[in-house]
């Protein structure tokens, strides 16, 4: 690794404290060099390290989820369902695809939305709600918009339902389970 990589690593661990919140992103160019922003201007730039206000670290995205359930006509304890199966309320989650925050949503979708910061849980929580509801006034089906939000609407349409992929079927599967069991709490 180069050593001003390794420095710009070890002066971040001393701006953590400084920072309240947000994402700083980097590329590594053609000639070695890295780049580093926290306002991206293109798809080459990946998360290099997420900073969170203490309130951040909270598994409890209640306020959030009834505030964003009454606006879009879901059910909070569907969406809390949906977060803990996506990222298990880790609002700094990436997944191994590129999906990113609390509800995993795609830097694709992101841009279709208008989701500026993935990993800001109010905003996340926001599009991904949103974009869920899209999805179910398309489907018609709690099961079949959440086989689409995982594997995508293309695949639902083309399989006619929930797509013959295992980690789909697991995802709805989960979902619903986590969903019922919220239902019976409150």
């Amino acid at each position: 690794m180069h050593k001003s990589f390794l420095l710009i690593c070890a002066l971040s661990l001393f701006i953590i404290p400084a920072v309240s919140s947000g994402t700083i992103y980097y590329y590594q160019d053609e000639n070695g060099t890295f780049h580093f922003t926290d306002l991206p201007t293109s798809e080459l730039y990946r998360p290099f390290a997420v900073f969170r206000s203490k309130d951040l670290h909270s598994k409890d995205f209640s306020e959030i989820t009834r505030t964003y359930g009454l606006q879009y006509s879901i059910d909070p304890g569907l969406i809390r369902a949906m977060i803990e199966v996506e990222s298990g309320f880790n609002p700094g989650a990436v997944s191994t695809a590129g999906a990113q925050g609390l509800m995993q949503i795609m830097p694709e979708t992101q841009k279709d939305l208008g989701l500026a910061n993935p990993f800001e849980p109010d905003s996340n929580i926001e599009a991904g709600t949103r974009y869920f509801r899209y999805l179910l006034d398309r489907f018609e089906s709690i099961p079949l918009a959440l086989a689409a939000y995982n594997a995508g609407p293309s695949r639902v349409e083309r399989y006619n339902g929930i797509p013959p992929f295992r980690e789909t079927q697991e995802y709805v599967r989960k979902v619903l389970e986590l969903y019922a069991k919220h239902q019976k709490t409150g």
